[in-house]
């Protein structure tokens, strides 16, 4: 019979991107251990999210490409739109529909681009939440250290109802029971232990149910609470009770390290936002503005979400956001500058070839472009520059056979065209 891990997510995809996820934070813990000595899972998070985020570095760059196309193919897209504003008949919507194709094909990419690119990641980032939040579910070097006392406790008559007695006693709103099998009711149970902070660990010792077990309650929480301890902090607890604790006469030095988390968690989402590449809003006038201002509550709110999660979910959450938040933030002044270097003609002719190599893999002839689109893409930083200088350089001479002259010499032409119609 095939055995289901009360405590693994069975979501399609993201239940095996989580199972791949924890053989590298189990590895990541293993080496940990045997070369450095060090049993750590905070550090591990740490080290686990800055790897997660490394191998997802070209899928940022792709998106970052995308997102900076994007800005300058918005006003064409939405000059489109406009001109076809209230036209609903088939042939303006067919027309509408191939004009923005066009312009999406002058720019060598895809109008799913950015889609495709987020598809991707958002399957990884969940189930790197699952990991983190269920750590034993997924690390098994973790998992081990509660297989004894988990034994021991199933075996004393009636330990469902003390241990679901005891989850409500002590508001573990995170902790999911389920003893329906043998096997659920293990997973259960290594989920209860692990986020089972000190305090609640010396109650627990202390039923009656549970007395002969003592010893190996206090070996089990003595072994965990080393692996879980990071500034201090232990993992599995909230900041929130660090806090209340120091405010009532505990200790003033956790309670000041927990308030760090969440103000650190909103710095870090905060700095992050900031050296993202602002997309240009879709839509155009009243729609675009509204779009804008809805962009800029968001980049508000979100950060001060985080702040809240990191106060009441786990240090190991908090740990999560924090680290992640800096690796992304690293990561993207390195993409910022790259990209800065690159001409925006450049960065159109590299996305042609590659389109242009995959149909001619699948023995497709090659797609046909104008000079005109060519001319017009490869004339865009020039423009661009011309009109933030002075627009009135635009008569100024051009060197002959430069891109901007053959912009020129184009642009003449339609315009004999014009009058000739």
């Amino acid at each position: 019979m095939e055995m289901i891990l009360a405590t693994k997510v069975t979501w399609p995809i993201i239940g095996q991107i989580a199972v791949l996820l924890g053989w590298i934070m189990d590895g990541i813990y293993k080496v940990m251990d045997k070369v450095f000595h060090v049993q750590n899972l905070g550090i591990c998070i740490i080290i686990f999210s800055i790897l997660i985020y490394l191998f997802m570095t070209p899928l940022q760059i792709k998106q970052q490409k995308f997102s900076k196309l994007n800005g300058i193919m918005q006003p064409e897209i939405q000059r489109i739109q406009k001109k076809y504003a209230g036209k609903k008949d088939q042939q303006s919507i067919q027309s509408m529909n191939e004009e923005t194709k066009a312009v999406y094909q002058k720019y060598g990419v895809s109008p799913t681009g950015s889609c495709l690119q987020m598809a991707i990641q958002i399957p990884i980032l969940f189930a790197l939440w699952q990991v983190i939040y269920k750590i034993p579910a997924y690390v098994t070097s973790v998992r081990y250290i509660f297989t004894d006392l988990v034994g021991k406790v199933a075996g004393v008559n009636g330990y469902e109802k003390i241990i679901t007695q005891f989850v409500k006693d002590n508001k573990m709103s995170r902790v999911s029971l389920a003893f329906g099998s043998q096997q659920a009711a293990k997973d259960s149970l290594v989920d209860f232990f692990y986020a089972l902070s000190p305090e609640q660990w010396t109650k627990f010792a202390k039923i009656d149910k549970f007395s002969n077990l003592t010893d190996s309650i206090h070996s089990t929480s003595h072994n965990i609470a080393k692996l879980q301890d990071f500034l201090g902090l232990n993992i599995a607890d909230q900041p929130l009770n660090y806090i209340k604790a120091a405010l009532t006469g505990g200790a003033i030095a956790l309670g000041i390290i927990a308030v760090l988390i969440p103000i650190l968690s909103w710095a870090t989402q905060m700095l992050n936002l900031k050296l993202m590449p602002q997309a240009a809003p879709a839509g155009d006038g009243k729609t675009g503005a509204q779009v804008a201002g809805t962009m800029k509550t968001m980049n508000t709110v979100m950060p001060l979400v985080s702040a809240f999660f990191s106060l009441s979910f786990p240090v190991g959450l908090g740990i999560y956001w924090i680290s992640s938040a800096l690796v992304r933030s690293i990561q993207q002044l390195i993409i910022n500058r790259h990209l800065d270097k690159m001409e925006i003609n450049d960065l159109i002719e590299e996305n042609i070839k590659k389109i242009e190599k995959k149909r001619e893999k699948a023995g497709l002839p090659p797609k046909k472009i104008t000079n005109q689109a060519h001319l017009k893409a490869k004339n865009i930083n020039v423009n661009n520059n011309n009109n933030n200088v002075n627009s009135t350089n635009d008569s100024a001479p051009k060197k002959p056979g430069s891109i901007a002259a053959k912009a020129n010499l184009v642009q003449e032409y339609n315009k004999k065209n014009q009058k000739n119609k």
